[in-house]
């Protein structure tokens, strides 16, 4: 098939010659390393981020539950509690012997971690495990050697303790680990040769040594490695990865190049004229990395109940100790204000931010959205704005034919078969949606003979006895035909406009617009229902944005936006004092995926900006944004009821350990404090299961 072109007039752009055939770029391959930032309160295992945590937790709870068993096990004050002997007298050390590892080994996450609370002065979970683990292990020596009460061994509560830590932020590194790179993915748009014209020869060199100056070839199908200007040829360049927007744009001799784009259709020389951090894919790099390092991270919710907990048991610790000195029971004193301590670091409240967001997360991978940072799912439920990029988010982000004009003589089906008569055998995305939309119809397309194209004028075929020409403005001027009143209104909105000769005479023209997506209508008003604004950002012209936005219903819309400032206009949204979720799908809305509150990226979108988001739809529906948000709002609701169910346990143990009800005759034992810590560890996790029964499928939320 030869290469035509039809070029369809629009409101926002010159003729050119965008409707040529063309080859499909393959998809840039990413690398997937993490890199995020050190998980707040944690300390590092090693350099690997997140993943490394995953495996480091892992490894290390199995490990600590085995061991744990015999430490249990052999526990002189575990045996006691369910009514049995120690076998032999020697066993009796090894609990401490077991102990001892669990506590160095076991235990080295968390009080490295405390460490590094102290010295940042923000206390936190790491800190109160620490102080109760430390608190048991020196306690239970003590009750070992006969210094301290007998009944301060706390050995098989220290195990209990480290292994179920260990589990829950097994399971909360888990649901923190990242898959992909943005930046990496940026870096794999680049090439990895370049064809520099050296004389008479070309010789292939790293993009990271061209200079300035040079030229360079890329050939069909081909990615352009720098930025620069087409000094012979032209092609038809795929942008989409940089600009977002799907139709390929015609790039002649004078015209400017971005690196990382594709020459679809034919080969071209390219004279360089930016390269390494000077070049638009750099800057937008540049952009990701300042907008991902300036963001907020939000302190957790189980960090500040931990925090406050601290403070609680250790004021209460203080208390303790010096109520019952002054009392004149200084032993008492030492087992009250220990036991205290010991059981102010509830195992629940280890598990219960982990678990919901485990669960969460579970749920939301089975409904096709994918949960990569839980800080942003846990921000979804205080977005007031969702900003919306078009193409390829809102819309299709291809062409579809969305209106015929047919005149006088001529029916529109009629006219659309002929049309895809012409158009059959071509792979041009302009001609597959004249083709589809022709098949939609169920409409019988007659064949062809004597195709025929001419650049930037249309193609000219032969149905039956009738001569059947298609293409835009230049077929109209050269054969002396004139635009239908009706197109007026669709250039107006941006369309790209066709017109169908018959034996010479107009016969009628076609409507192109990007299609907008059906449930794009119902994603918006759901959104309205739950207060929130939606706004809508895209490079087209105004006139496209206000025909898509009055479509839709969009609240506001940014039109003509460079893709280097569309984080601006996050940041302007931001100013206003409002949470933004933005949602998109190309490299251009990386920088503002980055950059708000939560961002959001299409899954079939490019992977930079898959790896730019927190939350990613492995599905092209918007209504998965209102899915979100209920989760979010969802997910949160059980974190607080489980905060308040393990700092409950506190509440009440911690007192009655401290012994505000002695003057009653009653204080509580360390055998009841852990029965009430094993209820609410039980409490918390079936409250987390109820997150299972929740149905996050759109058509749920959006009643439609």
């Amino acid at each position: 098939m030869s290469a035509h072109n039809h070029n369809g007039s629009t409101a926002n752009a010159a003729p050119n010659d965008a409707h040529s055939q063309h080859n499909e770029p393959g998809a840039a391959e990413s690398g997937m390393p993490d890199s995020q930032q050190p998980h707040d309160g944690h300390p590092q295992q090693g350099g690997g981020g997140h993943g490394d945590h995953v495996a480091s937790f892992r490894r290390m709870f199995w490990i600590m539950l085995v061991v744990a068993v015999p430490v249990d096990a052999f526990s002189p004050m575990f045996a006691m509690l369910l009514g049995y002997e120690l076998p032999a007298s020697w066993m009796v050390w090894i609990s401490p012997v077991l102990g001892t590892v669990m506590y160095v080994w076991g235990g080295a996450p968390f009080l490295t971690g405390a460490v590094s609370e102290v010295r940042s002065k923000q206390p936190g979970m790491m800190l109160l495990i620490g102080l109760a683990i430390t608190v048991a292990f020196v306690a239970s020596w003590g009750a070992t050697l006969g210094v301290l009460d007998h009944g301060l061994d706390f050995w098989w509560e220290l195990a209990l303790l480290i292994v179920i830590m260990l589990l829950g932020h097994w399971i909360e590194m888990r649901s923190l680990a990242q898959t992909t790179s943005a930046l990496d993915s940026l870096a794999a748009l680049i090439p990895d040769e370049a064809e520099r014209v050296d004389g008479d020869q070309t010789v292939t060199v790293s993009p990271s040594e061209l200079r300035v100056g040079d030229v360079v070839v890329v050939r069909p199908g081909g990615r352009v490695p720098a930025d620069g200007r087409v000094v012979q040829g032209s092609a038809s360049m795929d942008e989409s990865m940089i600009t977002g927007e799907s139709r390929a744009v015609r790039r002649s001799e004078g015209d400017s190049v971005v690196a990382g784009t594709v020459a679809t259709d034919s080969g071209m020389r390219v004279e360089i004229t930016a390269v390494g951090d000077d070049t638009t894919l750099a800057g937008i790099q540049k952009l990701v990395t300042e907008a991902q390092s300036s963001s907020s991270r939000a302190q957790r919710l189980a960090d500040r109940a931990a925090g406050w907990l601290f403070w609680f048991a250790l004021g209460a610790g203080a208390i303790t100790a010096l109520v019952w000195t002054l009392l004149g029971m200084p032993d008492a004193a030492v087992v009250r204000t220990i036991t205290v301590l010991v059981i102010a670091c509830p195992h629940a409240l280890g598990l219960a931010i982990p678990l919901v967001a485990s669960i969460s997360t579970e749920r939301a991978a089975k409904a096709g959205v994918l949960i990569k940072d839980r800080l942003a799912l846990e921000s979804m439920r205080t977005v007031d704005t969702v900003l919306f990029d078009k193409t390829g988010t809102l819309t299709k982000g291809t062409p579809a034919v969305t209106a015929i004009e047919p005149t006088e003589g001529f029916e529109a089906d009629e006219l659309l078969a002929l049309a895809a008569a012409a158009e059959a055998d071509s792979e041009h995305p302009l001609a597959r949606a004249i083709v589809a939309a022709a098949r939609e119809r169920e409409l019988s397309v007659p064949k062809s003979s004597d195709f025929e194209s001419s650049p930037a004028v249309g193609v000219r075929t032969r149905v039956a006895d009738r001569t059947v020409q298609v293409g835009g403005p230049y077929l109209l001027e050269q054969e002396g035909g004139a635009e239908l009143p009706a197109t007026a209104e669709w250039a107006e909105q941006g369309a790209i406009i066709l017109h169908i000769l018959i034996d010479g005479r107009v016969a009628g023209a076609l409507k192109l617009a990007d299609e907008v997506r059906a449930e794009s209508r119902d994603a918006i008003a759901a959104l309205h229902d739950r207060g929130v604004q939606v706004v809508m950002i895209t490079g087209d012209a105004e006139a496209v944005a206000a025909s898509v936005a009055e479509e839709l219903g969009i609240d506001r819309y940014f039109a003509g936006v460079r893709p280097e400032d569309k984080a601006l206009n996050v940041k302007e949204l931001q100013a206003e004092g409002r949470k933004v979720a933005m949602v998109g799908d190309g490299v251009n809305d990386a920088p503002a995926l980055a950059q708000a509150d939560v961002g959001i990226a299409i899954g079939a979108g490019t992977d930079v900006a898959i790896a730019s988001a927190g939350v990613i739809l492995a599905s092209d529906d918007p209504r998965s944004v209102v899915s979100v948000i209920e989760l979010s709002r969802a997910s949160y609701r059980k974190m607080k009821q489980n905060l308040w169910w393990a700092a409950g346990y506190n509440l009440l143990s911690v007192p009655l350990a401290a012994g505000v009800l002695a003057p009653i005759g009653f204080v509580l034992p360390m055998s009841v404090g852990a029965v009430l810590m094993s209820i609410s560890t039980i409490v918390v996790a079936l409250n987390a299961q109820l997150l299972r029964r929740l149905d996050l499928n759109p058509e749920k939320f959006t009643g439609r």
